[in-house]
C-alpha cells in the first residue's frame, strides 16, 4: 500500500524547481544583455553622418506636392458656328503676335451678317416712310384746324350779323340762336382738334422712336455679328508656343468650342495641393518652397481654391523665379508651405535621429565617442530643426537611426 507524500516534501520540491528555472532565466538575460551590449558599444566612423549645431533661421513647413504649368495660357474658342478650312500651324510652334492659327469657314454667317445688313435697310426705309406719313398727317391736321379757325371767324360774323339784322327789325331771335349755337359747335370742334393735333404730335414721336429702336437693336445686333466674324479669325495676340490645336480639317465646331490653347513657356507658376487635414493653416500669402531636384525655388501662395475634392485642397503658388530654367511644364515637384519661422536660432540639419518629438534623445560626439544626450527640439522642416535646449553651437549630433544604441549611455566611434 502507498504512503502519501508530505506535504512540506512536495513544497521544497516546487520552490527549488522555481528557484532553478529563476536562476537560468536570469543567467540567460545577463547573457544577452552583456552580449549585445559587448557587439554595440562601438560604431564604425564610415557609418556616422553628423550634423553641425549653428545659428541661423528655421521654418516650420507641411509637405504638399505640386505641378509647374505656363504663367497664363490662353485659350481661343470658336465666336460662330463653323467648320475648320485650315490648320496653319502645328502643336510645338512659337508664335507671335498677329500670327493666324487656324482658318475657319465664315460662309454661313457671312450670310447670316448679309442677311442682317438687308433687314437693317427695311428698318431704316420703313423709318423714312413711317416719317413721311406722320409728317403728311400732321399737316393735314394743321391744315384741317386753320380751316376750322376760319370757319369759326366766319361764324362770328354771321352771329353778329344776325345780332345787329335782330335791331333793326330785319332779323328774329331764332336767327341769332341758331347763328350762335353754330359758332359754339365749331369753337368745341376746333377744341377737339387741337386735342387731337396734340394727340398726334406725340404718338407720333413714340411711334418713330419705337421704330427708331427696333432698328438701332438690328444695327447692335449686326455689329455683335460682325464682331464674331472678325473673332473667328484666329490670330494670336501675344507671343507663346502653340501647345494643343484642333486638327480635324473639315469638322463642324458650335459656338464656344476650344480650338487652340497657346502658352507662355517662359513664365510659369505652381498648382500645389495638400490633405485638407491643412484646410485651416494653408492661407493666401503664406511662402511657399519648390524643391526640382536639388534646387530650391521660393514664392507666395496668391491663391487658395474655396472647394474641397476628395479630401485634398488647392492652391496657386506665385514664384518668385518664375522663369528659372530648372521649370518645365506639367513637371511634378515637391511643395513645402512656411506655416511658422524662427529666426537666429539654434539649428542643426534634419536627419533619422530626429523622431519628431519634442523631448528625445540623441548622440553628441566628444573626443571620440559618443554620449547620449536630453534635447528640446522646436521647429523643423526638410533641411533642419530647431534645438530649444540641449545643445551648444559647434557641437556634433549624430544624425543617422540610433534606435538599436538606445540602451547605451556612450559609443566608442572606430
Amino acid at each position: 500500500m502507498d504512503r502519501e507524500i508530505a506535504p512540506e516534501y512536495v513544497k521544497q520540491t516546487r520552490n527549488r524547481r522555481w528557484l532553478i528555472i529563476g536562476a537560468v532565466v536570469l543567467v540567460l538575460a545577463s547573457l544577452f544583455y552583456f552580449f549585445k551590449k559587448s557587439l554595440s558599444s562601438t560604431l564604425e566612423s564610415a557609418r556616422v553622418r553628423t550634423g553641425t549645431v549653428e545659428t541661423g533661421d528655421v521654418e516650420n513647413t507641411l509637405t504638399a506636392s505640386g505641378e509647374i504649368i505656363p504663367a497664363y495660357e490662353q485659350i481661343f474658342t470658336s465666336p460662330i458656328r463653323a467648320s475648320i478650312k485650315r490648320i496653319l500651324l502645328t502643336p510645338g510652334t512659337r508664335v507671335r503676335p498677329g500670327q493666324a492659327i487656324i482658318e475657319l469657314d465664315k460662309s454661313l454667317t457671312e450670310i447670316e451678317s448679309e442677311r442682317y445688313e438687308d433687314q437693317l435697310e427695311l428698318k431704316k426705309n420703313s423709318i423714312d416712310q413711317l416719317r413721311m406719313k406722320l409728317n403728311k398727317d400732321l399737316y393735314d391736321a394743321e391744315i384741317s384746324d386753320k380751316i376750322k379757325s376760319l370757319n369759326i371767324n366766319k361764324l362770328k360774323a354771321d352771329f353778329e350779323d344776325a345780332k345787329r339784322l335782330q335791331k333793326v327789325g330785319g332779323g328774329t331771335v331764332e336767327d341769332i340762336t341758331r347763328a350762335e349755337n353754330a359758332l359754339k359747335i365749331a369753337e368745341l370742334e376746333k377744341q377737339q382738334l387741337e386735342n387731337d393735333l396734340k394727340y398726334n404730335r406725340e404718338s407720333m414721336s413714340a411711334s418713330l422712336r419705337e421704330t427708331e429702336l427696333g432698328a438701332q437693336i438690328e444695327g447692335k445686333n449686326l455689329q455683335e455679328l460682325q464682331h464674331k466674324l472678325k473673332m473667328a479669325d484666329i490670330i494670336a495676340d501675344r507671343p507663346g508656343v502653340l501647345t494643343w490645336v484642333n486638327e480635324n480639317i473639315g469638322s463642324s465646331v458650335n459656338e464656344g468650342e476650344m480650338l487652340a490653347k497657346v502658352a507662355d513657356l517662359g513664365s510659369f507658376r505652381v498648382e500645389g495641393s495638400c490633405s485638407d487635414v491643412y484646410a485651416e493653416q494653408v492661407k493666401a500669402g503664406l511662402e511657399a518652397i519648390i524643391k526640382i531636384n536639388d534646387a530650391q525655388l521660393r514664392g507666395v501662395i496668391t491663391q487658395v481654391k474655396p472647394a474641397v475634392k476628395d479630401g485634398v485642397i488647392g492652391f496657386t503658388i506665385q514664384l518668385d523665379n518664375a522663369r528659372n530654367e530648372s521649370l518645365r511644364p506639367n513637371m511634378k515637384v515637391e511643395v513645402y508651405v512656411v506655416t511658422s519661422k524662427s529666426a537666429k536660432t539654434l539649428r542643426v540639419a534634419n536627419g533619422p535621429a530626429f523622431t519628431g518629438k519634442r523631448k528625445q534623445y540623441v548622440y553628441v560626439l566628444e573626443n571620440g565617442s559618443a554620449r547620449r544626450r536630453a534635447i528640446e527640439t522646436g521647429l523643423s522642416n526638410f533641411d533642419y530643426v530647431e534645438i530649444k535646449s540641449g545643445l551648444k553651437p559647434g557641437e556634433k549630433v549624430i544624425l543617422i537611426n540610433m534606435n538599436d544604441y538606445e540602451h547605451l549611455e556612450e559609443l566608442t566611434i572606430q
